[in-house]
């Protein structure tokens, strides 16, 4: 049978929803509270686990003009020294599938290329939802009935009130944290020698720079996309300040003390923004009646591990399965149950895993502990630990297992081929 399927939010998590269930059978509308459909931001990286979704959803790598990473480290920023290194050239025995990392505008632009026929409504901005009766209210005033409807609707989530209204909704809290951002294109560094010479010691991939120095979590990450032909910037601080001077001038005081041809290339930097950070506990439930929260809507993540993304598009993965085994609407409940099995513990983890960069697990396994599954069972505590448990997993594989104990392993690998 075919679902009624609202989708509120046309950010990444969203777009890979809509496909996923689009592809499970089912009639998708989106509603976007913007007038334009298009992402913001910097790049970010792909790791394997979200790579899996990615290519069973369609998703063309080579268009969106992605970066093959092969190191994945940490080196210390004031010297340039190796503290962690996962070498990645073998990532697909190792990993099942590659690290890449792609600008947010151009992995957006190749999820809308793959959503073109779907009923995707700008400017329709969700101020109310009923998850017991499936309905969402727009601005307008308009009511949109459905089978199922998607909150993947950012940290800022209105759904949120409606999955979590008798257990108090709570509110994205300041993390007092900030994130420096900037992009250089290459061209402009071809004859730079501080630039050269630091890429002789970084490798090709993920670098994040830590502060040695300090308690904080401050930290810079650098890695390329465009094919090469752009250099990602972050810098995660724990001072941020919306009134403060220029942003550059506030990053070279937090970053001034690391590495010359690194604070040499914050000066070179067109345009440095400084963007606020949040964190939220997990939460109890991701489901309520007939609506769903998925992507930051559910599990907000702090920057470290680069899981946030990869994360919602996990969460499309699942619902891919658990919604492509010809459900009627009465069955929405008990696979809102089954998605929750599949992707709660093991999102929250990572979520809790987010508040610290990668080789200072030690520091949240009290909290992960929490979210173990089963109770009891062991969760990362190192840097290759936490890659092992982020990466190898198959969301796919794990939701058709679930499904395998109600007989529909075969229907479901059947949905996906």
């Amino acid at each position: 049978m075919t679902l009624q399927v609202i989708v509120v939010g046309a950010g990444i998590g969203g777009l890979c929803a809509a496909v996923a269930l689009q592809k499970a059978g089912h009639s998708v509308k989106i509603l976007e509270k913007s007038r334009f459909a298009a992402e913001v931001g910097a790049a970010i990286v792909i790791t394997p686990n979200g790579e899996r979704v990615l290519s069973r959803l369609g998703f063309d790598f080579k268009r969106a003009r992605v970066d093959v990473m092969n190191v994945f480290e940490v080196l210390d920023g004031v010297s340039f020294k190796p503290l962690h290194r996962a070498k990645l050239v073998n990532a697909r025995a190792e990993y099942g599938a590659p690290f890449y990392t792609v600008h947010r505008v151009d992995l957006h632009s190749e999820l809308l290329r793959i959503t073109s026929g779907l009923d995707l409504q700008l400017g329709a901005r969700v101020v109310e939802a009923n998850a017991d009766q499936g309905y969402v209210i727009l601005e307008d005033g308009t009511r949109h009935y459905s089978d199922l409807i998607i909150g993947a609707d950012g940290l800022h989530s209105i759904l949120r009130g409606a999955v979590l209204k008798d257990q108090g909704v709570p509110k994205p809290i300041p993390s007092g944290m900030g994130a420096f951002r900037f992009m250089i294109p290459t061209p402009v560094l071809q004859n730079d020698p501080h630039f050269h010479a630091l890429m002789e010691m970084k490798g090709q991939g993920n670098s994040v720079l830590a502060d040695t120095t300090s308690e904080t979590q401050r930290h810079m990450v650098w890695y390329t996309c465009r094919d090469g032909q752009v250099q990602n910037f972050a810098g995660v601080h724990d001072t941020f300040d919306a009134d403060g001077d220029d942003p550059k001038a506030r990053m070279l005081r937090q970053f001034g003390h690391y590495h010359p041809g690194l604070t040499h290339l914050v000066n070179v930097a067109a345009d440095v923004t400084d963007w606020p950070l949040f964190f939220l506990d997990p939460l109890p439930s991701w489901h309520r009646g007939k609506v769903l929260l998925i992507g930051d809507a559910a599990h907000p993540m702090l920057p470290f591990g680069a899981q946030g993304a990869n994360q919602a598009i996990e969460d499309a993965g699942a619902l891919g399965v658990l919604f492509g085994c010809n459900e009627r609407a009465e069955d929405v409940s008990n696979r809102l149950a089954l998605f929750e099995k599949v992707r709660r513990l093991r999102a929250s983890r990572i979520q809790s895993l987010s508040r610290v960069r990668l080789g200072e697990e030690k520091d949240v396994e009290a909290r992960v502990r929490q979210y173990a599954d089963p109770p009891g069972s062991d969760v990362p505590t190192t840097f290759d630990e936490r890659l092992k448990h982020d990466y190898r997993y198959d969301v796919v594989e794990a939701s058709m297992e679930v499904l395998a104990k109600g007989g529909r392993r075969r229907l479901a690998r059947a949905m996906l081929s």
